[in-house]
């Protein structure tokens, strides 16, 4: 599934006539640079979800059938869902007793998609979420074994914990590219408008959310400045 509803706010004005999936990087809309990273990795049924200039989305899969075969539109127009309820809304559109591979749209990185899913099935992770060093602000702790035992905004302190293992846990910054197995799906507990996060949190209570650590490229394209800055990369 490609999370690809948001208002895109911090990338105005490059979103003030068109979704955040979109704007361009490098001459291609970045879903398209996301469709084709999930095409490379042998994905061949995709979830995106829209709101948000929805129809552009929609018409740009329509008139370009290399991309938008297998592609499927969640739609969130009537009420923008954030990232879990997004994910919830979509559970009936993927492959049944498959797992679900996410991908934000605006993430831009050298990550091995092929790599996190081997990762997550070979240790029957119930989640497998990749994250890489952590930055200043919000991020999500996993203790020495590499289990989600909470999350900390290191700016304000601000926390949400697991259980007492959240004390020998150390942060990290989630990617926004993630694994879950279709038992999670099948069992959620929140409901209408939540995020993801806060979902795996809830989980990790009794189920194994596991961490991929990756140290490579990695580019959050949420600005303009983060756009201009990636165009300068040779890799793009």
């Amino acid at each position: 599934m490609i999370f690809a509803a948001g208002l895109g706010t911090r990338l105005r004005p490059l979103t003030d006539d068109r979704p955040k999936a979109m704007v361009k990087l490098a001459g291609k809309p970045l879903l398209e640079h996301v469709i084709l990273k999930m095409r490379k990795a042998g994905i061949d049924r995709i979830v995106v979800n829209v709101h948000h200039f929805a129809e552009q989305i929609e018409s740009f899969l329509n008139d370009r059938p290399d991309l938008g075969r297998g592609v499927v539109v969640s739609d969130e127009r009537e009420c923008l869902l954030d990232t879990g309820g997004g994910l919830l809304k979509a559970a009936g559109l993927f492959t049944p007793g498959e797992p679900v591979l996410i991908h934000n749209v605006d993430i831009f990185s050298g990550v091995d998609l092929n790599a996190v899913i081997r990762f997550h099935q070979q240790n029957q992770n119930y989640a497998t979420l990749v994250v890489r060093p952590a930055v200043p602000g919000r991020g999500l702790r996993f203790n020495p074994d590499g289990f989600l035992k909470g999350w900390e905004n290191s700016l304000t302190g601000e926390c949400k914990i697991v259980d007492e293992d959240f004390g020998n846990a150390r942060n990290y910054s989630f990617c926004g590219i993630h694994v879950v197995c279709p038992e999670l799906l099948e069992h959620m507990i929140h409901q209408g408008t939540f995020s993801i996060i806060d979902e795996y949190l809830s989980q990790a209570k009794s189920h194994a959310l596991k961490m991929y650590f990756y140290e490579g490229y990695f580019m959050d394209l949420g600005t303009p400045e983060a756009i201009a800055e990636a165009e300068k990369q040779s890799c793009v």
